[in-house]
């Protein structure tokens, strides 16, 4: 029985045991789970970090790629602008027809102070450039001290003084290098020059028109400079460019600085003898466009030209309109010549004056002539007829006499190659009422600009076909694009006309009568209109307008002044006196044969 039971305590022992040891073993699972689980989770943490940092790792890296390879963000532009000067060009010279320098560069420097670089005291500074800039040492010091991060010390000094700067290698001082533009001729030729200024990029003229060739390298180079201006020398730097000043292309006018400096002369002495309040004198060979002499007074010089107002150096040559006056009966005659209403022999019947409407229109010289009768073409240019001009107006249709107007250029530009030209005001023909028609005849009915009446007279003075006027001397292949012929009227119109213009000349006492040399011209004389008003002035424009020698013409002259006030005022002694002096040495200086045959 005992050892029944002590069999028995075994078994239950050992299953005791068993069990004590299946329950370790279970808790001993469940604490190897938890720690599985920490392990587990630790290291998912872990290859998320990773995998974080692998990602800003790889994004860094490529950012990195961007900005130093494709340079997205354009570092290297950055990089490169705070290295590399601008390209120091120099526009290229300006010359007359024969070679005379009318506008060229000339390099100057500005001096700057660096306060952030200073190794010398700002009273050191004023005492040693002081003497090399000519600026008193108290005015250079207060400059020095000035609490800006670049002090401008001076401005536009000229090369020696540059030089003898650099030598002195003070490290706060840098030099800025540019080219400043300069008139050696001063206010010749002024309003067709125009002027430059390199900082503010601002221009006119020829300057402003010629611009892309002025300022075209034929082979650029460019190399990489220090905020200071200095070059920054490589293995791929050209030593010889570097010191080689980079110049556009030269441009030549077909200015005649000889016969400009007659035109300006001329126009000044009369002007300021009858106190006009100004002037101009055009001279064009028809043959060709090309503009020989544009002068204007007063003037301006280029060099300075800040110094002057805006409607100073404005060429109102082109810009400003005015009632032509007497000169357009050439117009008028010529238009109702090639409508066939007119020959060379037409009569007509000059009554003195005439009704138009409620308004009277009678001839300027009504008093001493008050009934000339059937008169000739020629007469009328001699006696400047406005009745005559007037009753050829009215034969002409107003649609075609409107026509006409346009095919001699009025209402529309001229092409010249100078900035700012007005089209003029040519009023549409459906707006022609008869009083309108009338006034066109006789110079009133149209306003125009100086050059729209040389470029239509010019014309006649070329076989009837008008040539677009320019200052630029063209090369053939430019010419054909820049220069255009327009027919206006048939060759024997323009013969027939001529012919008409000389006689009156001829047979008349004008001062633009030459003696050895035929001449197609007539003076013209128009009231000035109220500024931004109705009616007129007690002021008037005074012109004059032909071409010479007429069997041959090499010239067209234009001559017009503004609200003379002293003595007669009229166009045939304001104008007329500085037409023919222009022509004599015209003549003169192209050394054109006479064609006049003494009887």
């Amino acid at each position: 029985m005992n050892n029944q039971d002590d069999a028995y305590r075994r078994r239950m022992e050992r299953v005791e045991q068993i069990r004590k040891e299946a329950s370790r073993a279970k808790k001993d699972e469940r604490t190897l789970s938890k720690e599985e689980k920490r392990l587990k989770s630790f290291q998912t943490r872990l290859s998320v970090i990773f995998t974080v940092l692998l990602a800003g790792v790889g994004i860094f890296i490529i950012y990195l790629f961007l900005i130093q390879v494709i340079d997205v963000r354009h570092y290297r532009a950055k990089a490169s602008l705070q290295r590399a000067g601008r390209l120091f060009t120099m526009r290229g010279d300006i010359f007359d027809r024969n070679g005379t320098k009318l506008a060229t560069d000339k390099i100057y420097s500005d001096v700057y102070a660096h306060p952030r670089d200073y190794v010398h005291e700002p009273e050191e500074l004023a005492k040693i450039l002081a003497p090399v800039l000519k600026i008193p040492k108290e005015k250079l010091l207060k400059k020095l001290k000035s609490d800006i991060p670049v002090i401008t010390l001076a401005k536009d000094v000229d090369r020696a003084t540059a030089k003898e700067i650099a030598k002195l290698q003070l490290r706060e001082i840098s030099l800025g290098k540019k080219n400043v533009r300069e008139y050696p001729q001063g206010t010749l030729a002024a309003h067709v020059l125009g002027y430059y200024n390199a900082d503010a990029e601002i221009s006119n003229g020829v300057e402003y028109t010629a611009k892309d060739k002025l300022e075209h390298v034929a082979n650029p180079f460019s190399f990489k400079r220090t905020p200071d201006g200095n070059i920054i020398y490589d293995f791929s730097t050209d030593a010889v460019a570097a010191t080689t000043k980079q110049k556009g292309e030269d441009v030549t006018l077909t200015i005649n600085a000889a016969i400009q400096h007659v035109c300006e002369k001329e126009l000044e002495k009369m002007v300021r003898e009858k106190e006009a309040l100004r002037g101009t004198v055009i001279v064009m060979n028809p043959k060709n466009g090309e503009i020989l002499a544009m002068a204007a007074y007063p003037t301006f010089d280029p060099n300075h030209y800040k110094t002057y107002k805006q409607n100073q150096l404005r060429n109102w040559m082109l810009t400003d309109v005015f009632p032509p006056g007497s000169t357009f009966k050439i117009i008028t005659v010529a238009s109702a010549m090639e409508l066939g209403k007119i020959n060379k022999y037409t009569k007509i019947n000059d009554t003195g004056k005439m009704m138009v409407g409620r308004r009277e229109i009678k001839n300027y010289d009504y008093r001493t002539h008050p009934n000339p009768g059937m008169i000739s073409l020629a007469y009328l240019f001699e006696h400047s007829s406005n009745i005559g001009s007037a009753k050829i107006s009215l034969m002409m249709p107003r649609e075609e006499f409107y026509d006409m107007l346009t095919k001699f250029g009025f209402g529309s530009r001229t092409g010249i190659d100078l900035p700012g030209e007005s089209v003029g005001l040519l009023p549409a023909a459906k707006r022609w009422d008869e009083s309108r028609r009338v006034t066109m005849g006789y110079g009133y009915g149209a306003s125009v600009t100086a050059i729209q009446m040389v470029s239509a007279v010019a014309a006649l003075a070329n076989k009837g076909v008008r040539v677009t006027p320019h200052v630029i001397k063209y090369s053939e292949e430019e010419k054909a694009a820049k220069v255009f012929e327009t027919p206006v009227v048939s060759e024997q119109t323009a013969k027939t006309i001529t012919d008409l213009l000389v006689e009156s000349v001829n047979n008349g006492k004008s001062n633009i009568k030459l003696e050895k040399f035929n001449v197609a011209a007539k003076t013209g004389t128009s009231s000035k209109s109220v500024e931004n008003g109705v009616g007129y002035t007690n002021f008037s424009y005074t012109s004059t307008i032909g071409y010479f020698p007429a069997e041959d013409p090499k010239v067209v002259i234009y001559v017009m002044i503004d609200s003379a006030k002293v003595g007669p005022v009229w166009g045939n002694t304001v104008a007329a006196p500085v037409w023919h002096e222009v022509a004599l040495q015209c003549a003169r200086i192209l050394n054109l044969k006479p064609d006049k045959v003494k009887i």
